[in-house]
């Protein structure tokens, strides 16, 4: 049986409410995503549906090239998967993706993690728990808690996890963007030291 790999972004976009979630967690990258390809052309989580507006989330398909985003500081990890589990993924995620009209965010949620109250809303998720949920037929990815209390570092620091990038958002994308020529040898490892802005970058 063969492996896929699948990509977890995570970003600190610098916004009030990464500030203050921050603040809390004394951590920051609080905001996750998932995805299926290291160009991070599809990318899933529940997040704000307005740039402008935090407090109008949901269901979304994560957008790099946003303003939003492209800025943010991020840590990409990818995590290697069977067949059989990366199409379970998917299709939890197009299950959620065709009903996300009666999906919200939950705030009421995140107030249950620092209160350190189990709290389930029917059809509202924050973007950890979302994730978690979308994981959750997967055997080798289980947490020890509901996934109500899931945190992005709960899914950052789990065994198995292997980071590939950090850095900024808009940087990678540029790294992305080279031709085939500019790329090292794709079987060799190595360690970009590029720029204050890029701290780590692992292409394997």
């Amino acid at each position: 049986m063969g492996e896929k790999m699948i990509y977890f972004l995570f970003t600190d976009t610098g916004s009030y409410l990464s500030k203050a979630i921050n603040y809390y967690t004394k951590r920051t990258m609080n905001h996750v995503s998932i995805g299926f390809d290291p160009e991070l052309k599809e990318l899933y989580s529940f997040g704000r549906k307005q740039p402008r507006n935090p407090f109008i989330g949901g269901f979304i398909e994560e957008d790099v090239q946003s303003e939003l985003l492209k800025k943010a500081s991020c840590e990409l990890y990818r995590f290697a998967v069977s067949d059989e589990d990366y199409q379970s993924i998917i299709g939890n995620i197009k299950e959620i993706e065709a009903r996300k009209r009666y999906y919200k965010y939950n705030f009421i949620g995140l107030f249950g993690v620092m209160l350190d109250i189990e709290i389930n809303r029917k059809s509202a998720f924050f973007c950890s728990q979302f994730v978690a949920t979308v994981l959750r037929d997967l055997d080798k990815f289980q947490f020890d808690k509901p996934a109500c209390f899931i945190t992005p570092s709960d899914i950052r620091n789990y065994p198995g996890m292997e980071l590939i990038y950090e850095g900024v958002l808009e940087d990678y994308q540029k790294l992305n963007d080279r031709t085939e020529e500019e790329q090292i040898l794709p079987k060799q490892s190595f360690i970009f030291l590029l720029s204050n802005r890029f701290k780590r970058l692992v292409i394997k």
